[in-house]
């Protein structure tokens, strides 16, 4: 006898689709979440620049308008990077077989662990560029990450994907699977009670993080010491994603992996994170604040 589980919700994951001469155009939720992620952080890191008295010696980093630019760069970093990650460090060697199925985005397999190294490869190349403190420019997209992850893992929760593993609490939910044929949600194939797990990380990576680094920016004063909401930024999000990734399912081509070690590639690919983030906060917390 299954357990109680609360229903999942019916949410079409297309937000709306135009039919036009033949071709058919979907917005997605998971779409949207890139689009509003990537538009509301552009938009805190541009009231961040405003507030002199935020930065070291009272001096914004970089213009009102700059980090319209730097939207840009760090667009096709989340973008190739997630693919390219995904293909690398979670199913190297089926995309190796059929090398084509790497740019069908449209089906799936991004990584945040990719997309998070390719924004960093976008931001140093930017501030290069451009000239901007490189470690003032992190701090500032650190501020506004756990924004476009809340959007994220909400639309993992509607395209029901990336679910947790089998569990009796009284909060389980069984996620409607995919049709074999059309690849539409099929409500009459249905996991058995699993973790809600990509609400465990749009709580913690999303609005817990978020919390405690815009606490630390308007209340102690972390922007003035350089790098350090970058490292706060790698523990948090390192640590939940570690946390979470026991209750979430790992991917079945990882399973061997699990059973062996027992521990899933997203705890692999955190545990460095935690450990770089505490030493930039150590060095930034060692640096002197700026008159």
């Amino acid at each position: 006898m299954l357990p109680s589980v609360i229903p999942f919700p019916d949410i079409d994951p297309a937000l709306f689709t135009i039919t036009l001469g033949g071709f058919e155009f979907a917005l997605r939720w998971y779409a949207l979440a890139y689009i509003v992620g990537l538009v509301l952080g552009w938009r805190m890191i541009v009231w961040l620049v405003r507030r002199d008295h935020l930065w070291p010696g009272n001096m914004r980093p970089m213009t009102p308008e700059q980090p319209e630019e730097m939207l840009t760069w760090m667009t096709l970093g989340v973008v190739l990077g997630g693919r390219t990650g995904y293909v690398l460090f979670y199913d190297f060697w089926t995309f190796m077989g059929n090398p084509i199925e790497i740019f069908m985005v449209w089906k799936g397999g991004m990584s945040f662990h990719g997309g998070f190294l390719g924004v960093i490869i976008a931001t140093i190349l930017y501030t290069r560029a451009k000239k901007i403190p490189l470690l003032q420019a992190g701090d500032a997209i650190a501020l506004a990450a756990p924004t476009g992850l809340l959007f994220g893992r909400l639309a993992n929760f509607i395209n029901a994907e990336l679910y947790g593993r089998p569990t009796d609490v009284w909060w389980a939910m069984q996620f409607p699977l995919p049709n074999p044929v059309t690849g539409d949600r099929d409500w009459s194939r249905l996991t058995e009670p699993r973790h809600p797990s990509q609400l465990y990380e749009a709580a913690l990576e999303g609005v817990l993080l978020f919390l405690v680094m815009w606490g630390l920016v308007l209340f102690a004063g972390w922007l003035k010491r350089p790098g350090g909401l970058i490292g706060v930024f790698f523990i948090g999000y390192g640590s939940a994603r570690f946390f979470v990734e026991y209750f979430r399912q790992w991917d079945p081509q990882l399973s061997e992996m699990v059973a062996t070690y027992g521990v899933t590639m997203g705890q692999v690919l955190s545990l460095p994170m935690i450990f770089i983030g505490i030493a930039f906060v150590v060095v930034s917390r060692r640096r002197p604040v700026p008159a």
